[in-house]
């Protein structure tokens, strides 16, 4: 887990403290937003790497460009946040949140992209979020961004994620689908 966090830009050190370390991570992200011309839904597996996220839309983007949907998120909080996203009047283009919190059983078909800043090793989280966009109500070509930094263990995990994708596809008999 420490280098998956240490992949993110950050670690908590032993005495609970968290340490950044600089990485292109926020960077790679900003430039895939400012090339969305939709709404986008952006996952992330750390309440710092959120955190992070947001101080980034916000600087480039504004404080109204986004919603959050993550464990701090409180109820009412969450379904004004699906609201904004499934406006196409409201302002917010960007919901940031968790695979964990959000990924499960709510309706994001306002967005069509959908960037994982980072991936976690569960299949069944991974193929429920990306459900979130690709729904009854979906009238676009839905696009999937995985951020990954090479030779580290992004690398490992979606490696991981695949061959649980292909085993999944050969006990169900479903075509393997294009991933990355």
């Amino acid at each position: 887990m420490r280098l998956h966090q240490i992949t993110c830009g950050h670690f908590t050190a032993d005495d609970g403290t968290i340490k950044e370390v600089k990485n292109e991570r926020l960077t790679a992200l900003v430039d895939i937003l400012e090339e969305v011309e939709n709404k986008a839904v952006i996952w992330a597996h750390y309440r710092h790497d959120i955190n992070a996220i947001v101080n980034a839309v916000e600087k480039n983007f504004g404080k109204d460009s986004y919603v959050t949907y993550y464990g701090d998120t409180t109820n009412e909080e969450r379904q004004n946040a699906i609201k904004q996203i499934q406006d196409p009047n409201s302002p917010v283009r960007f919901i940031i949140g968790t695979p964990q919190t959000g990924g499960y059983g709510i309706t994001l078909t306002g967005a069509n992209t959908m960037v994982y800043y980072a991936n976690g090793y569960d299949y069944e989280k991974r193929i429920q979020s990306e459900a979130r966009i690709n729904r009854a109500g979906q009238t676009r070509k839905m696009t999937y961004i995985d951020i990954i930094a090479e030779d580290t263990v992004d690398e490992k995990i979606v490696k991981a994620l695949v061959g649980k994708m292909n085993i999944a596809s050969k006990i169900t008999g479903d075509d393997l689908k294009d991933w990355l």
